[in-house]
């Protein structure tokens, strides 16, 4: 039976290694850029305005959150990279966190936000071997689709596929969390990762 996404729960947050949550139900994790809107597609996923923070800065996202799914899966909520105003040390502690969660990797999937406006940043770049080396499936959400004329897509597409050397069987979606666009193929390709 697919996941029912209108069912969602924050469950808790992780600052450290010994508060990661694992009892063998599928994790969906999602990972971003600070101000590529990875809180923003959470929320349009699950039909809330607010279960994942959306801050009026980027950067917002510090710790690791877990949010239940129908009492069956997990989004767990990575915190965002690549933003410039925070401490170093501040910076060091979300590598290590990160480090930490992908070291585990008990993840069913993982969601790689990127601006389908940008060619993906060296971040994106590495978070995308990250996910590649978990051998997870890995779905590549290109977010803010809204703000690209209709004759941007394509062309846009092409450059994420390079700059992330994608292969046909890679899954690389078109999205908007501000209009919902791609919001049910989205739900398909978790529910069919939950299946796998």
């Amino acid at each position: 039976m697919p996941l029912n996404f209108g069912k969602a729960e924050f469950v808790r947050s992780a600052a450290g290694a010994e508060q990661f949550f694992w009892d063998g139900l599928p994790q969906f994790a999602f990972a971003g850029r600070s101000n590529v809107g990875k809180s923003s597609v959470i929320n349009r996923l699950v039909g809330r305005k607010n279960l994942a923070y959306v801050g009026s800065s980027p950067g917002k996202t510090t710790q690791i959150n877990y949010f239940s799914v129908d009492r069956r899966a997990y989004l767990v909520d990575l915190p965002g990279y690549g933003y410039a105003k925070v401490s170093r040390a501040e910076k060091e502690r979300w590598g290590r966190l990160m480090e930490c969660y992908f070291q585990e990797a008990r993840m069913t999937a993982g969601v790689l936000i990127v601006d389908i406006r940008h060619k993906p940043t060296a971040d994106d770049v590495t978070m995308h071997s990250w996910f590649r080396e978990t051998g997870c499936p890995e779905l590549i959400v290109a977010n803010k689709l809204d703000k690209l004329k209709r004759s941007q897509v394509e062309p846009a597409l092409a450059l994420i596929r390079g700059t992330l050397e994608l292969g046909e069987g890679d899954v690389l979606l078109p999205f908007s969390a501000e209009k919902g666009t791609g919001k049910e193929e989205l739900i398909g390709l978790l529910n069919a990762a939950c299946e796998s």
